[in-house]
């Protein structure tokens, strides 16, 4: 099967100059447990080999994308101007061809872009990001009013996979009251919940006036031939998630 193929294509009403394109764990060259389109160089992975994987998505991008060193905050960064490895958590270009990218292998990724196609942000929303406001970031280092925004929400840990102590929801909980109905108790688990991290993203979406959201229906735990999952395996790859102006 192409690589092309084993990718996926973000299903959501974007402008036609707005491209996106989303990897899995297939078609690459990385073995077990990295097997096989790994994308992250710091997991471990024989840094050639992660390389070449990068180097196969070459011919459906317009440019080397903008790889950051993400550290689970807020920052964000500008593919227009960036290096092509900077410390961030999210990344927006207005420039044609400048390319976004954020890695993920449970934590959720985050795609936006204007009604209008002028500009486009990605960003890594793991909880600590999510909480800390990384999409209010993104959207407010966009400058387009928020409701001409829509959003696409790539794979990441389902709620049934997803548990977390009672001091993650109690920090969501704290911005947002309803990010209550996020949280599940697990059964005989003490403090321990089951966190929601698309619906946590969607009511932060909805927070900012944008209601044009798709995608959120995968699991990276769950799909375990198809994802990484951190959670799953501990040592693994990374997949892509990317988005630029054509």
């Amino acid at each position: 099967m192409a690589l092309r193929e084993q990718c996926i294509a973000p299903d959501w009403p974007a402008p036609a100059n707005v491209r996106a394109l989303q990897t899995t764990r297939l078609g690459g060259i990385s073995s077990a447990p990295y097997d096989s389109l790994n994308l992250g160089l710091h997991v471990g992975d024989d840094p050639l080999r992660v390389n070449q994987n990068r180097q196969r998505l070459a011919p459906f991008m317009p440019s080397e994308p903008v790889w950051l060193e993400q550290v689970h905050g807020t920052v964000v960064a500008n593919a227009d101007r960036a290096d092509c490895r900077v410390t961030a958590d999210a990344c927006i270009a207005r420039q044609r061809g400048s390319v976004c990218v954020v890695m993920t292998a449970d934590c959720l990724p985050v795609l936006l872009c204007d009604e209008d196609g002028t500009v486009v942000g990605a960003a890594h929303a793991g909880w600590r990001g999510l909480c800390d406001g990384v999409i209010e970031a993104t959207v407010q280092a966009m400058g387009v009013v928020p409701h001409k925004l829509l959003a696409w929400l790539g794979p990441a840990l389902s709620q049934d996979h997803f548990e977390v102590g009672a001091e993650v929801r109690a920090a969501f909980v704290a911005h947002q009251a309803k990010a209550k109905e996020a949280f599940l108790p697990v059964p005989g688990g003490g403090d321990k919940y089951r966190a929601d991290l698309y619906l946590l993203a969607r009511q932060r979406l909805h927070a900012l006036g944008i209601t044009r959201i798709s995608g959120g229906n995968r699991c990276t735990y769950r799909e375990q031939e198809r994802f990484y999952s951190f959670r799953r395996d501990g040592v693994t790859g990374r997949m892509g998630t990317f988005i630029w102006l054509a």
